[in-house]
């Protein structure tokens, strides 16, 4: 029987229950309970928005949308996003889940820490970055009532150090693979975490290409 969290129904069916399975056995119980959260947020969003969006989809991201930050799941050169969407991709082949669906999946994790984009995408794409945003940095916090995040937060709970503890799982998740930051927010991470990060500079490769002018 599926549990109604904050009005809610988190889906039960095989491929969903598997996922939370694969997921809680390869992550901590931070990233377990931020990657439920994440769910939650994003279809408490999708119903204030009126969008139509499939429940299942968007609980396989937001339950993958973090994997590639596991030993596991974490490839030596791909952004933590890509490892992500890969393992979320092979998993749902071997069930048998349309090609359209594996790539909104696919596009919703690989898109999560740009922000401006997903938002214009397809409901499962924007919903999964509108609740990684509202977990990690508190992204239309209000438009949320006090009993739905009280509700989400007993079922899912938020370490008391909950946002020094996530960026830290950032770094650890990407620290081998610095040069998969740029252009992207992990680089804020580094800066902060890493002492010896050097920024890459994106005028600073235009300039110094090849090319003569």
């Amino acid at each position: 029987m599926s549990e109604i969290i904050a009005g809610i129904r988190v889906p039960d069916s095989a491929i969903a229950r598997a996922a939370t399975q694969l997921v809680r056995d390869t992550e901590d119980d931070l990233l377990y309970n931020h990657s439920r959260r994440v769910f939650l947020w994003g279809a408490l969003t999708g119903e204030r928005r009126g969008l139509k969006y499939d429940p299942e989809l968007l609980y396989l991201g937001a339950m993958f949308h973090d994997l590639g930050l596991t030993e596991k799941y974490s490839s030596p050169d791909l952004r933590f996003e890509v490892d992500g969407a890969n393992a979320a991709r092979k998993f749902m082949k071997s069930y048998g889940v349309p090609e359209r669906d594996i790539e909104d999946v696919w596009t919703a994790i690989a898109l999560h820490t740009t922000p401006g984009i997903p938002e214009h995408m397809r409901p499962t794409i924007a919903l999964v970055t509108a609740g990684v945003e509202m977990d990690v940095l508190g992204i239309a916090y209000h438009d949320f009532t006090h009993e739905q995040r009280d509700h989400v937060c007993v079922h899912h709970p938020r370490e008391a150090n909950f946002k020094e503890n996530i960026i830290d799982h950032f770094a650890n998740g990407i620290i081998k693979k610095p040069l998969t930051t740029f252009g992207n927010v992990k680089a804020d991470v580094l800066a902060l975490k890493d002492m010896n990060y050097v920024r890459q500079n994106f005028c600073s490769i235009i300039l110094g290409s090849a090319w003569p002018h």
